[in-house]
């Protein structure tokens, strides 16, 4: 079946709401063995009747999210009834459904709430416990201008989960024409570039029969998307992993933090970190994973220069000689935490963040990583990032968190 998603809103489009309701959905349609064939967004108004004509002359199945509301922009009822040609009505049923809401609340019901009664004749009803916006359904018999199956769905993720699951699942099993769910993985990459990574792997993958292949560039990292049966993927995944295994660090979709955290709980191990330029972005990002706990044991925001001497006994002399940003203070910053703190592992970054502070000799984005191991050795790289500041620092965690990675999942550096 074509599905198309239709989300209304202007605050959709203004940046003050994040619209979620395509990444859902279309997670939820692909577990049914469906697939969204396009999704468009449109401010509140007439846009909204525009949408829905358009799509109804092109798609089997059309979800509409948001505009049931009491209020004068709440217009996603009238347009559908006014472009499918469809009388509305007040539904008794929906108008008890109401009443019973506010009732129970104990609060007066507003005139204006009348309005979400009102349901295109012969149209379903689709209840919502959790809201004043009941659902409907069109089907394909009512649609005076296509064969298409509509839904208008409440807008609050709180309302329209539960709705799609109940009510909207169903009918969609009904329509028929669902094929065996296909399967979905994802591989994240770190360290290699997107062209780099298409060029080494996409020829090969393209010669799997079945496989659908998709790529997607995030900070620091690049996704790998194969779909299709178990057996395709399963070859692509061979396929990739036999070629950039180093450079993969995970397929199952996980975060480098989770896992960082993973691993390090697997070995018992802990964790200790010595920042400098991230300010506390790895250790927030560490934190962000349940379980971090087990493995982080403290970590150091030692910016300025006396708290790395003082907190971290980097040495002065090699501040004055070397500079902050050096091998050396890089270095002592990551054995001081492992002094400081008795974990096994401990992580350490200093660099220039910019926009200034840079030189020909250590331009902006230059940083020094090391990681360090009780008893063990310390490895340190310089790296160059050249983004902003926002961005520098987020490529400084990950590279910080790939070193440790690769210490809690192969024992070196």
């Amino acid at each position: 079946m074509k599905i198309e998603i239709l989300n209304t809103g202007s605050e959709l489009l203004l940046g003050r709401t994040l619209n979620t309701h395509g990444q859902w959905i279309g997670r939820e349609l692909f577990e049914l063995g469906l697939r969204v064939d396009r999704l468009v967004t449109v401010p509140d108004g007439e846009a909204i009747a525009d949408g829905i004509r358009e799509a109804v002359a092109r798609c089997d199945v059309l979800l509409v999210t948001g505009g049931l509301g009491p209020t004068s922009d709440d217009i996603t009822r009238e347009a559908a009834s006014a472009v499918l040609g469809i009388e509305l009505i007040e539904d008794e049923a929906a108008l008890r459904s109401l009443e019973a809401f506010f009732e129970k609340r104990e609060r007066e019901m507003a005139p204006e709430n009348r309005r979400q009664a009102q349901v295109p004749v012969g149209a379903d009803v689709l209840p919502n416990p959790n809201g004043t916006a009941p659902g409907i359904y069109i089907p394909p018999r009512l649609n005076g201008a296509a064969n298409c199956a509509v839904f208008l769905l409440p807008g609050p993720p709180r309302e329209l989960h539960p709705m799609f699951e109940a009510e909207v699942v169903p009918r969609l099993r009904s329509l028929g024409g669902i094929e065996e769910p296909g399967r979905i993985l994802e591989l994240k990459f770190t360290g290699i570039g997107e062209s780099e990574l298409h060029r080494e792997i996409d020829a090969a993958l393209e010669a799997i029969p079945g496989l659908e292949v998709g790529y997607c560039a995030r900070p620091s990292e690049v996704d790998l998307r194969l779909i299709g049966s178990a057996e395709a993927v399963e070859a692509g995944r061979r396929l990739a992993l036999g070629r950039l295994g180093d450079r993969c660090f995970s397929d199952a979709g996980e975060s480098m933090e989770e896992v960082v955290v993973r691993g390090m709980r697997a070995r018992g191990l802990k964790l200790a970190l010595a920042e400098s330029c991230t300010g506390g972005l790895i250790a927030s990002r560490i934190t962000d994973v349940p379980g971090a706990s087990a493995v982080l044991t403290l970590g150091f925001v030692t910016y300025a220069n006396e708290a790395k001497v003082s907190l971290l006994g980097v040495s002065e002399a090699d501040l004055v000689a070397h500079g902050a940003v050096s091998e050396p203070v890089a270095l002592q910053m990551a054995e001081g935490a492992i002094r400081a703190s008795g974990a096994d592992v401990a992580a350490a970054v200093t660099g220039i963040a910019g926009p200034d502070g840079g030189s020909a000799e250590k331009p902006v984005g230059t940083v020094f990583i090391a990681v360090a191991t009780r008893g063990g050795s310390t490895r340190v790289e310089r790296q160059l990032h050249l983004r902003s500041r926002t961005g520098f620092k987020q490529a400084v965690s990950q590279a910080a968190l790939e070193m440790v990675r690769r210490v809690a999942q192969n024992s070196v550096l």
